[in-house]
């Protein structure tokens, strides 16, 4: 009984196939690294346009600032670094990551609160929706926006209430207006 093997052709393109498996390689490093490059990016001051705030030299404004945090957490979009706005810095802002979340202090009365308006309690702290992902809190000393981008969920704006619930103390709401 014979036994009998192939053989493998001795014109076999070993040489081609090795150059398309480094170039695979080095694609997927090349794309990790930019992947890497893009997070760590930190983007440049906001530039931020002046919005009448004639609280923002508050007491109470002060003290929220000085509580917020140097990052918010968005989730699986992941932390959101504060940025330096852009001068002049509009009084009593802060801004964390890219899409920025805002948060301005001292703003004026919502022209939109009303004794029908719908508010959204987020952890006993009132907030009135306006449109562009903007809430407002209507139930503090001073009234204070808070522009959320929609892709980034709702963590930022719970950790954001949080520091104002424990800085500023809760008043009634004013629906005069």
């Amino acid at each position: 009984m014979r036994v009998s093997r192939t053989a493998r052709p001795t014109d076999t393109p070993r040489r081609p196939l090795g150059i398309a498996l480094g170039m695979a390689v080095a694609l997927v490093a090349g794309v990790l690294i930019a992947a890497a490059a893009v997070r760590a990016h930190r983007p440049g001051p906001l530039p931020l346009p002046t919005v009448a705030a004639p609280a923002a030299h508050s007491a109470d404004c002060d003290r929220l600032l000085a509580a917020v945090p140097s990052r918010l957490d968005a989730g699986v979009q992941g932390e959101l670094e504060r940025r330096a706005a852009a001068g002049p810095a509009p009084p009593g802002t802060a801004a964390w990551g890219e899409p920025a979340v805002v948060l301005r202090c001292g703003v004026d009365r919502p022209a939109a609160l009303t004794v029908t308006s719908r508010l959204l309690d987020v952890s006993g702290v009132q907030y009135l929706g306006l449109p562009g992902g903007v809430w407002v809190v209507v139930d503090r000393p001073v009234y204070v926006s808070v522009t959320l981008p929609e892709e980034l969920g709702t963590g930022p704006i719970q950790q954001l209430t949080e520091v104002i619930a424990r800085t500023l103390p809760a008043r009634e709401l004013d629906l005069s207006g």
